[in-house]
């Protein structure tokens, strides 16, 4: 399979006709670098994201030794700590347990309220981008309006969320394939950073709750719904990672291919009421995850080739949304579509607990753009990220004239 090359900056710029070559050999293929087994069909991506024989942790049911596997080095634990205890990482009961416990909080009544402020935030940013005549429109809009409304919601006061993104990229380096050592170094300081920040917040909120989330998940803590402290630390710290990386990537990548689409964003500028499907579409059409993982907890059989238990399933969520048996033409875009069941937010018990929020973030950026800056244009062309799991741009250059 040399198109599939998660390393080489030709697949990281277009990884699709990639997809097309696995989908059209096989429905499941072992790839030896990163010893897993790589899923690119829609169906079985769908059906395998609901399938408890697999899991996100194999650690409620076997040890590192009984599962095949080495234990991580002892250097990464603070990461590991922080990581293994959000309930992304989880299977029931603790997961099931922490996302009711968060759901509480994040109710849809919540998120329907940060409305006016996302709206309102959306506006100014683009206000600024506008009177400056332009700039990155991920430095300046697409970065600081998810991790504000974030932090906000949590109850971080302004003056601390400057290191809020360093923090959130340095930790999500890990979740890219064989990480280097300098990513897994940053990433356990990153870790150690934030929880001890984390925890100065939460005694904080203990003596003088707030109106805020974490203040929610104190009370429910301590009125005995056995929320441990690192549990709601490493709540926070999904909440805040998982609540903007793909809030900010979706809308670079968005809207760099709005650019390169200029029939379908002239459409979009002719019908602001095409704003919710777009949002849609543009998720599918270059998925701001690329990949998500799973353990293999019990032998699972995929179109005849039996996967053991303590193998490694690699779902490729950017080859599923491209995939023709699901979508006409998926390689175009189509702000119109009409059936459009991406799995940009995964699916099952996992499912994206934030993705109310990132749908309002999404539409409120793009509305404001539309509205306030009608003329925006591509400045220069903009360069990927070097990552794969995590599909972003370095910046995107933008004019308004």
């Amino acid at each position: 399979m040399p198109a599939f090359d998660p390393w080489d900056p030709a697949f990281l710029a277009d990884p699709y006709p990639a997809y097309a070559e696995l989908r059209a050999k096989g429905r499941v293929h072992y790839y030896e670098p990163t010893d897993q087994w790589l899923v690119p069909h829609h169906a079985d991506v769908s059906a395998l994201l609901r399938d408890r024989r697999l899991g996100r942790t194999y650690q409620h049911r076997f040890t590192h030794e009984d599962f095949g596997r080495t234990a991580p080095p002892p250097e990464h634990e603070p990461f590991h700590v922080l990581n293994d205890h959000g309930m992304l990482d989880l299977e029931p009961p603790d997961h099931t347990r922490i996302r009711r416990l968060v759901s509480k909080a994040f109710t849809p009544r919540t998120v329907e309220q940060l409305k006016p402020y996302v709206t309102g935030l959306a506006g100014e940013l683009v206000d600024g981008l506008v009177k400056r005549g332009g700039g990155d429109l991920l430095t300046e809009v697409a970065e600081p309006l998810p991790v504000a409304v974030i932090a906000e919601m949590l109850g971080i006061p302004e003056s601390d969320r400057a290191p809020l993104r360093p923090w959130s990229a340095d930790i999500c380096g890990m979740y890219e394939l064989n990480p280097p050592e300098d990513v897994a170094a940053r990433a356990v300081r990153a870790s150690v950073e934030f929880s001890e920040y984390l925890l100065q917040l939460i005694a904080e909120r203990r003596k003088e709750p707030g109106d805020d989330l974490i203040s929610g998940l104190i009370a429910a803590h301590d009125e005995g719904d056995r929320l441990t402290e690192q549990e709601m630390i490493s709540t926070c710290v999904l909440l805040l990672n998982a609540g903007h990386e793909a809030t900010v990537n979706s809308t670079v990548n968005g809207w760099s291919a709005l650019f390169h689409n200029p029939d379908q964003l002239a459409a979009l500028r002719a019908d602001h009421s095409l704003v919710p499907a777009a949002v849609e579409e543009l998720m599918r059409y270059d998925t701001p995850l690329q990949l998500f993982e799973r353990w293999v907890l019990d032998d699972i059989e995929i179109d005849g080739t039996v996967i053991p238990r303590g193998a490694e399933i690699a779902m490729l969520f950017g080859s599923a949304n491209h995939d023709p048996e699901v979508f006409q033409n998926p390689g175009e875009l189509d702000l119109t579509r009409k059936d459009n069941p991406h799995i940009s937010f995964s699916a099952g018990i996992h499912y994206c607990i934030g993705a109310p929020l990132a749908r309002i973030e999404l539409a409120a950026s793009m509305t404001a753009l539309l509205e306030r800056a009608p003329t925006l244009a591509l400045a220069a062309e903009p360069e990927r990220k070097p990552n794969f799991v995590i599909r972003g741009l370095e910046g995107l250059r933008v004019e308004v004239g």
